[in-house]
């Protein structure tokens, strides 16, 4: 995927007010197949993960000290069948990670990433076509749902989920599938698009991303995802340090505005007064933005909505101000009471 196709800005406001398509074939999808499959799922990963054959979930892959080696995707195809999702820089240390740690259980993991791709067709008008580009209802689920569909001599997996804050779906198949739909949609108008509004798109959103939002120094409770490691779960890896780390919490994920214009780049350092408290983690100035905006994790005693910082960009001191980190209002289709 390129970083752009006719520009960020125009990719960017074509997903939040219509549609566009991502070619995501990049990410990796491990399969993990066996009797034990459910049960080796759960003490692999933070959340839940139940035998339900329409749900997506959202979870963590941490190690023992609870720090994340990745955020994925987990779908339960079968009960010895279970798809796992993950980021497209970490497939190999990932699969590594997992392999390491089947022994013992019923069930074998597989990397079939070079099997498979991905696209991801998002924005608000998507739920319009999506039936039609695929021969079949799938506009009826609900936001992290999915449906194996038939498509052409087989099947493809469609879950309304996606990494733009918009509604939209995800579709995963063979590759001359996901060919022919990605080609399908661009003769419906939908834009294609790069990693850059991939980007701007999801930092708007307050979607994290690995390596600055989530990275092996940064607990689950630090970077504000909590939610996706139950401690009431029988065991999984890395929960007695995740017990420590919600303890402990002592640097929190922030939302920022520059007070003047300027461009705040990942790792830029945080100040108060004189004293360093942290790092820029994702900045940008968007369109339709007065100010340039960012994410942060700094010292949680600093945290407090309209806390007046400082960002360190090119030796120079910028103002700035503590801000919440709702750019953005999520339009997901959370249908059926879910």
């Amino acid at each position: 995927m390129p970083v752009y196709y006719q520009g960020i800005q125009s990719e960017h406001h074509s997903v939040r007010t219509h549609m566009g398509v991502f070619d995501v074939s990049h990410m990796g999808e491990f399969l993990i197949e066996g009797k034990d499959a459910l049960t080796f799922v759960n003490y692999l990963v933070s959340n839940i993960i139940v035998d339900d054959l329409s749900k997506v979930t959202y979870t963590l892959l941490l190690n023992e000290q609870g720090y994340p080696l990745d955020d994925l995707l987990v779908y339960v195809i079968g009960k010895e069948n279970i798809l796992l999702v993950v980021n497209a820089g970490n497939k190999e240390k990932d699969f590594d990670w997992v392999s390491s740690k089947v022994d013992g259980f019923d069930c074998v993991a597989r990397d079939i990433s070079d099997n498979f791709s991905q696209i991801a067709i998002q924005g608000p008008k998507t739920q319009d076509i999506i039936d039609k580009i695929l021969d079949a209802t799938v506009s009826d689920l609900s936001f992290m749902h999915y449906k194996v569909v038939p498509y052409k001599e087989g099947h493809v997996i469609v879950s309304r989920t996606g990494y733009t804050g918009e509604d939209g779906f995800e579709i995963y198949g063979y590759h001359n599938f996901i060919i022919d739909l990605w080609n399908d949609s661009l003769a419906l108008d939908v834009t294609p698009c790069g990693l850059g509004a991939r980007d701007t798109l999801r930092f708007q959103a307050n979607l994290p991303l690995y390596g600055q939002e989530i990275s092996e120094t940064i607990t689950p409770y630090e970077a504000g995802l909590g939610f996706a490691v139950k401690l009431d779960k029988m065991n999984f890896i890395g929960k007695e340090a995740c017990i420590k780390h919600k303890e402990e919490k002592t640097r929190k994920l922030v939302g920022f505005e520059l007070l003047e214009k300027n461009i705040p780049r990942h790792d830029y350092e945080v100040y108060k007064d004189e004293k360093l408290i942290g790092h820029v983690t994702t900045g940008y100035l968007l369109a339709g933005f007065e100010k340039p905006i960012g994410l942060a994790l700094i010292e949680k005693e600093y945290g407090k909505l309209g806390t007046e910082i400082s960002i360190k960009i090119r030796n120079k001191m910028v103002p700035a101000s503590i801000r919440d980190k709702k750019f953005y209002t999520k339009n997901y289709k959370k249908l059926g009471g879910f």
